[in-house]
C-alpha cells in the first residue's frame, strides 16, 4: 500500500538518539564548529513512517523559508525528496499551490514513470519538476532530496552561463566538482525535449555536484538531506546575489581578490560536510517553526 504523509506528534519524538563520532575517527567538521558540547548528528529513525513524516515536516518548512526569501515565481519551482522505504519514488509539492503555505500533508509521492502513488492526490505534481528531478534522483542514487527555484539573483547570474567565484567564505562550500554549470538552455523542460533537456542536466551536475547553475534559468542544488539541498539553495541564491554586485563594482575598477585554491578547499572540506549543512539550516527552520505556530508539520 503506497503511504500517505501523517501528522502526529509522536512522528517528531520517536526519533533514535542521533549516533554521535568516535574520537578516535578524528574531529568531524561538526565537532570543529562546536566549542563544548557538540551539536548532535542528523536523526534516525526506528520506523520508515516516522523518518517519512520527520522528512515531509523539514521539506514544507524549507518551501516556507524559500517563499520568506523571495523565491517564489508563479508554478515554477519545486522541491523532491526521495522516500526512505521506496527508494524509486519521491515526493514533490502540488502544483499552483504558494510555497508559504504548503504542509507536509500537501505533498505527493510520484514513482519515475511519473505516476501519482501516494500522499495528498488533490492536485498534479509540476511536470517539468518531475522530468527535471526524476533524472536527478535516477543518476545520482546518493541524492535525497533536490531544490529548484527561479530565484531572482540565481536566475539574473544565470544568464552569464559561469560559475559563481570563490569570493568569500560562504561560497567556499561550492568549491570544486561541488559547483556545476549546465551550459545549454533548450526551453521550458516539458515533452520529449523536456525529457532529453533533463538528462542533460542530470548528467551536468555530475558524480559530486552539490549546486549547479542553469543557464538562462535559475539553481539546482541537491543533498543528503532536503534541510542541506534547501540550506546550499539558500547559500548560492546569496552567492549570485554576491557575485552581481562584485562584478558591478569590478567594472569601476576595483580589483577583485578571490579565496585561494588551498585556502577554499580547507574550507569545503571544513564545512561542506552532510551534518553541518543540515544544521546550517536548523535556525531558519527554527524561526519558520516559530513564526507558523508549526503549521507546515500538519
Amino acid at each position: 500500500m503506497a503511504p500517505a504523509p501523517i501528522a502526529d506528534e509522536a512522528a517528531r519524538s520517536s526519533a533514535v538518539e542521533p549516533k554521535g563520532n568516535s574520537k578516535s575517527e578524528g574531529v568531524t567538521p561538526l565537532q570543529a564548529i562546536s566549542q563544548g558540547v557538540c551539536l548532535p548528528g542528523i536523526p534516525t529513525f526506528n520506523s520508515f513512517e516516522r523518518q517519512r513524516q520527520w522528512m515531509l515536516e523539514h521539506m514544507a518548512g524549507a518551501f516556507r523559508v524559500f517563499a520568506r526569501k523571495g523565491y517564489t515565481e508563479g508554478m515554477s519551482g519545486h522541491i523532491s525528496v526521495r522516500d526512505p522505504e521506496w527508494s524509486d519514488a519521491f515526493w514533490t509539492n502540488p502544483l499552483g499551490r504558494h510555497f508559504g503555505l504548503l504542509r507536509a500533508s500537501d505533498m505527493i509521492l510520484v514513482d519515475h514513470a511519473g505516476q501519482p502513488i501516494g500522499g495528498n492526490r488533490s492536485r498534479p505534481a509540476n511536470a517539468a519538476g518531475f522530468l527535471i528531478h526524476s533524472a536527478i534522483h535516477r543518476t545520482r542514487p546518493d541524492v535525497v532530496a533536490a531544490c529548484h527555484t527561479h530565484s531572482p539573483y540565481g536566475k539574473a547570474w544565470s544568464s552569464f552561463g559561469k560559475p559563481l567565484e570563490m569570493l568569500n567564505q560562504d561560497v567556499c562550500y561550492l568549491y570544486g566538482d561541488a559547483q556545476a554549470v549546465y551550459t545549454e538552455f533548450g526551453g521550458v523542460v516539458l515533452g520529449d525535449q523536456g525529457d532529453e533537456e533533463a538528462e542533460r542536466m542530470a548528467a551536468a551536475l555530475g558524480p559530486k555536484g552539490k549546486g549547479m547553475i542553469l543557464l538562462n534559468h535559475g539553481l539546482l542544488t541537491v543533498g543528503g538531506t532536503v534541510d542541506e539541498a534547501a540550506f546550499l539553495h539558500c547559500l548560492m541564491e546569496r552567492a549570485c546575489e554576491v557575485q552581481l554586485s562584485v562584478e558591478a563594482a569590478a567594472a569601476n575598477g576595483l580589483e577583485k581578490r578571490p579565496v585561494s585554491d588551498r585556502d577554499a578547499k580547507f574550507t569545503f572540506d571544513m564545512a561542506s560536510d552532510p551534518e553541518t549543512l543540515y544544521w546550517e539550516f536548523q535556525p531558519d527552520l527554527d524561526y519558520e517553526d516559530e513564526v507558523s505556530g508549526g503549521a507546515f508539520r500538519k
